[in-house]
């Protein structure tokens, strides 16, 4: 019995720097979406450009980690008697005691919290890009649609003018 304590508490010693760094990387996610909705807004794309690149490189090296906590994860609920999907922090909290359950509280909470900001983040980022395409979509047909026969538009006196053979962008090759 004392063994599978001891290899329990190992594995929730392994799982703590995966969390680790599962904080760490919400918090660079948080950075980078706040980077991104910066370089739209200035419209910096070589910038951008870079930004996207070294968000690619990072998920592929951040699977690594993924892969660690599912790993560990099975380990914990084999012998804790409990299937993957019933292994989660909470339940791994309540069989644990003293230190090591403070750790995984605090770990826990702190996630909770940062999943949280994230949320918010991304939905700010979602808006701001959906925000961004509609009014390039608004300035390209308002460009486009100017030379069309039967567009009224306004003179600087107000009255409506009718444009009918003037084109803003000629199709001609």
């Amino acid at each position: 019995m004392k063994t599978a304590a001891i290899e329990i508490e190992d594995k929730v010693d392994q799982l703590l720097t995966v969390l680790d760094r599962d904080i760490e990387h919400i918090r660079d996610t948080l950075l980078r979406l706040n980077e991104l909705c910066s370089l739209v807004v200035r419209r910096d794309e070589a910038s951008l450009h870079k930004l996207l690149e070294s968000i690619q490189s990072d998920s592929n090296s951040y699977k690594e980690n993924e892969q660690k906590r599912r790993l560990l994860r099975e380990e914990l609920a084999m012998a804790s008697d409990c299937s993957f999907e019933q292994m989660t922090l909470s339940r791994l909290e309540a069989g644990l005691s003293g230190e090591r359950k403070a750790k995984v509280t605090q770990r826990k909470t702190e996630l909770q919290t940062l999943a949280g900001e994230l949320q918010k983040e991304h939905l700010s980022t979602t808006m701001l890009l959906s925000e961004c395409a509609r009014f390039n979509s608004m300035l390209l047909r308002s460009m486009l649609h100017v030379g069309r026969a039967g567009t009224i538009t306004y003179n600087p006196n107000g009255s409506a003018e009718r444009q009918s053979s003037s084109a803003f962008v000629n199709l001609q090759f």
